[in-house]
């Protein structure tokens, strides 16, 4: 799989129907045949992962230990609401409304890619969370997180 790229923003149609961005579905080749999967992020957002993300996904979670409970417990939340999401013929996908009401999502929404999944937000929870108590800490994230990385010699910001 090639890396997702892009933050697009798009609106739901009353029924709960959101047109994927053409420029997105370029970078999705097989979506119209394998179609995608939906559900809950970490945040009150929702995830967007092409068929073949979440089978490597779910894989992983079925090496996990059943009779460990917080194994369990991950699984159920991480899995709860997991949709899957085919185009129809306008290109659109409708995102289930349990999905919805779990994210705060109504009308403008927010499609930020990020490597290997597609984060779906509602327009005004991507803009308070992303202005938020990140703001000037982001060197020193970038720090904790990639610091420790050999980039091999990979220009950087």
């Amino acid at each position: 799989m090639s890396f997702l790229i892009g933050e697009y923003e798009c609106k739901l149609d009353t029924k709960g129907r959101m047109v994927l961005p053409a420029a997105l579905k370029r970078q999705l080749p097989d979506v119209e045949r394998e179609g995608l999967v939906i559900n809950r992020g970490f945040e009150k957002h929702l995830v967007i992962y092409t068929r073949e993300e979440w089978n490597a996904i779910t894989a992983r979670l079925a090496q996990l230990n059943q009779y460990v409970e917080k194994n369990r417990m991950f699984i159920r939340n991480f899995t709860r609401g997991a949709t899957e999401l085919s185009l129809d013929a306008a290109g659109r996908v409708l995102l289930p409304k349990g999905l919805l009401d779990y994210s705060g999502i109504t009308g403008e929404v927010v499609l930020a890619c990020q490597v290997n999944k597609i984060e779906v937000w509602s327009k005004d929870g991507y803009e308070d969370f992303m202005n938020g108590d990140l703001g000037e800490d982001f060197s020193a994230l970038a720090e904790q997180v990639m610091g420790g990385f050999d980039l091999g010699g990979l220009a950087n910001g």
